[in-house]
């Protein structure tokens, strides 16, 4: 059954507000644990939000799933990539052999991996690989859009149905990835479109291009925005003018977590973009939402300055694929079990006298 406009809108009215209550107990709890106020950092704030997304002040985010999708763009063409576009099909066959990134540290951390051809240019078929291709690639979003807004829905559509799959076979934490040489063009544009950045700001190396290939990229996104403007009316027509199709299933993915309360670990650039979009559509979704690390990619700080978000790691990671998305979650994990498993100052027999924050003051 295609996935339609009235189903993106019914899914994003599907979306509830995380447990605020839940969150203030959860609060409660890791300041009584034994440690000044705050002294875990981060560590604490992931545990609390996993507390509102999950209802619980038992969060459990054992079970993990990195869903990677493919999709091949058309704006290859253009030169803005270092590697060729059969890159993209070379390394979902390496992915399913378990020899990527992803899949050295989704084991790492005990988390699986699914791959998923959304937009391959050429046809694949094999083991493992879930088969939703919506089309060969899109086109070249410089020419023109990069897909019809059916297309764009479609691709949603897959992202909806395989995180519903992989819920339903029990994760409980999905974290995103992708696979699409020149995606990083695609990115950008979407990041220029949406936040509204000059494409000299927002656009990077990608691949590791020279300098002058960087400014010819630069020029390919501001082309972009402007000869799809005029397109550029909604969050989804903006996708499907200036997206990718990984991207687009990446959107639905998300969207889909937070309709089923689970917490989103978004990679990086590209699968940010993508988190962007689902954010535009229902804000609410920020909230579910763990952005793993800030990218090289040198629009990603802009991002995340405009929207006052602070990434997990910065590791100076560029590869995308799913990589800072298994990083991150071994680190949220550690941040439940710190909520369900250290002591109390009670619970443990140790004074607490004057409880100090993580700066030493009461």
């Amino acid at each position: 059954m295609s996935f339609q406009k009235n189903d993106l809108e019914e899914l994003v009215a599907a979306i509830s507000p995380v447990d605020r209550q839940a969150m203030a107990q959860a609060q409660e709890r890791l300041d009584s644990l034994t440690k000044p106020l705050g002294a875990l950092g981060l560590l604490e704030e992931m545990a609390k939000r996993l507390c509102g997304i999950q209802g619980s002040l038992e969060p459990a985010v054992t079970r993990k799933t990195i869903l990677t999708f493919a999709g091949d763009h058309g704006v290859v063409v253009e030169g803005v990539s270092a590697v060729p576009a059969e890159v993209t099909q070379q390394m979902v066959a390496n992915f399913l052999a378990g020899g990527a990134g992803v899949n050295v540290l989704a084991n790492h951390v005990g988390a699986e991996v699914r791959v998923i051809d959304v937009g391959v240019a050429v046809p694949m078929s094999a083991a493992g690989l879930i088969e939703a291709k919506v089309r060969p690639g899109t086109a070249n979003i410089r020419l023109g859009p990069a897909m019809s807004e059916a297309e764009a829905l479609a691709a949603l559509g897959v992202g909806v149905r395989v995180a519903a799959d992989a819920i339903a076979d029990g994760a409980q934490i999905l974290g995103t990835g992708e696979m699409g040489i020149g995606n990083t063009t695609s990115a950008a544009a979407l990041f220029a479109a949406f936040l509204g950045l000059p494409a000299g700001q927002i656009t990077g190396r990608g691949t590791g291009i020279s300098e002058q290939a960087l400014s010819h990229k630069i020029r390919v996104v501001e082309d972009a925005v402007v000869v799809n403007r005029e397109r550029c009316r909604t969050p989804l027509s903006t996708l499907a003018a200036l997206g990718g199709l990984e991207i687009a299933a990446i959107t639905g993915m998300v969207l889909e977590a937070c309709r089923q309360r689970r917490p989103v670990v978004v990679d990086g650039f590209i699968s940010s973009a993508a988190a962007l979009t689902a954010i535009e559509m229902e804000p609410m979704v920020r909230d579910y939402c763990f952005f793993s690390h800030m990218s090289a990619e040198q629009g990603h700080r802009l991002f995340f300055e405009k929207l006052g978000i602070t990434p997990i790691l910065h590791l100076g990671l560029r590869l995308g694929e799913g990589t800072g998305a298994a990083l991150a979650m071994n680190l949220i994990d550690a941040g439940a079990k710190i909520l369900t498993q250290m002591a109390t100052f009670a619970e443990a027999g140790v004074s607490s006298g004057e409880i100090l924050d993580c700066h030493g003051k009461a």
